[in-house]
């Protein structure tokens, strides 16, 4: 093993293996110039710099903050033109896994350009980057159709745009909305792989790869940020009655270690922009 693969080898372990997972998803290559578009600090940008050439870390949030409170936001770096890359081959998924989350397994780094920006219209022209990713971040950036639009405007021919996002689980997911909401109520409700998708396609990219994954979280750090701490109780209530033989609640709780946990499913989408 080399020194530098070591090095990568090393920064990836020490995050989480879904997170790898995600990584290994992207495709990247050295060649890559890649552009994250976020909502904050965030693992992926640090565990994508040792892999490609450079990464700018657009941070929408604190841009939107920004402006809210009628600061201009910074302008954006420019990038110099990227290095060609291969197109994304469609590859045949696999069955689903479930594995463990672990939040404090999870380190942001060094390394990487951040900026402040509006998502729904990058500072960059067309085909700037070859590699184009966002996790987590499409619900909270107002307009995910405008957002993703732009992600493959700014993505160039044979590069790959990948999402990743918390979807609705196959079966109860009105219920599992309906206890998305009750713990925020500005919660916009979990989209459906289906959806993600087409948006994607109406972004003006094809779909070539698809990845899906259920991952147990624990229950506390979830309702940690519900808006009313009677509520949250609430939620909890909701689950342990569900293990108990009553109704589901989309959540599939489980104790692990003897706390209560619950299952996310998250979805990994690749796809490739299209110029007609």
């Amino acid at each position: 093993m080399s020194p530098t693969t070591a090095k990568v080898h090393g920064q990836r372990s020490s995050a989480s293996p879904h997170l790898d997972r995600l990584v290994d998803f992207a495709e990247p290559v050295p060649t890559d110039e890649c552009l994250d578009l976020g909502c904050g600090n965030g693992p992926l940008p640090a565990a994508l710099e040792p892999l490609v050439r450079r990464v700018t870390a657009v941070d929408a949030a604190r841009s939107a903050a920004r402006v809210a409170a009628g600061a201009p936001a910074p302008q954006a770096a420019p990038v110099p033109p990227p290095a060609p890359v291969p197109p994304a081959e469609l590859t045949p998924g696999g069955r689903m896994p479930t594995v463990v989350f672990d939040p404090a397994r999870y380190r942001g780094g060094d390394g990487t350009s951040t900026v402040c920006t509006d998502a729904a219209a990058l500072p960059y022209r067309d085909g700037t980057f070859t590699l184009v990713t966002s996790r987590f971040a499409l619900r909270r950036l107002g307009d995910p159709a405008r957002a993703l639009r732009e992600m493959v405007r700014v993505c160039r021919p044979g590069g790959r745009v990948v999402v990743a996002e918390v979807v609705r689980p196959s079966y109860d997911a009105p219920a599992r909305d309906r206890l998305e909401r009750l713990r925020d109520p500005a919660h916009p409700g979990l989209p459906a792989l289906d959806d993600l998708a087409r948006l994607l396609t109406e972004a003006g990219a094809r779909v070539r790869r698809l990845d899906r994954i259920n991952v147990e979280r624990p229950l506390d750090q979830w309702l940690a940020d519900a808006t009313d701490p009677a509520i949250a109780e609430g939620i909890r209530q909701a689950l342990i009655d569900e293990l108990d033989g009553g109704p589901r609640t989309g959540a599939r709780p489980r104790v692990i270690g003897g706390e209560l946990w619950y299952t996310d499913t998250w979805a990994h989408l690749a796809a490739e922009p299209h110029r007609p």
